[in-house]
């Protein structure tokens, strides 16, 4: 979710997509499996590039937070590495009636049930469909 750029970062020009003052205005850790220095923004937001893997990352995360909720963010991929390893607590998907094309499946070769998940609640409207997780 912080950029467009796969594989070593070719220089530090990019800032990410949301201009110099970003939405989080919170530390935000990204996964990445090249280093680059942390690159703080105005609002408050710092991104910190986390190449140790994703309870690396979260611990960094948990440790900003100070007892706050911390939310993971990203890509089928890591959201993926979270669930096979029953990191998320709660989970909230908008399923809205669009279609876009082939994409990635979120749950592909996760059993969900299997790890300990339920669903806890879910609302339809007109816009959107929304399904809480909840790990058991």
């Amino acid at each position: 979710m912080f950029g467009p750029v796969r594989g070593p970062w070719p220089d530090e020009n990019w800032r990410g997509w949301w201009g110099e003052n970003p939405v989080y205005h919170v530390p935000v850790f990204v996964l990445t499996n090249y280093a680059r220095a942390p690159l703080v923004m105005e609002g408050g937001t710092t991104f910190y590039f986390v190449t140790e893997g994703i309870a690396a990352a979260l611990a960094q995360a948990r440790e900003a937070a100070e007892g706050k909720d911390v939310r993971v963010g990203g890509g089928v991929n890591v959201i993926q590495q979270y669930l096979r390893q029953r990191l998320i607590d709660e989970m909230h998907i908008a399923i809205s009636p669009v279609l876009l094309g082939a994409g990635e499946r979120l749950f592909e070769g996760v059993n969900l049930p299997a790890l300990g998940y339920v669903c806890t609640r879910h609302q339809s409207t007109s816009r959107a469909t929304h399904v809480v997780l909840t790990r058991k």
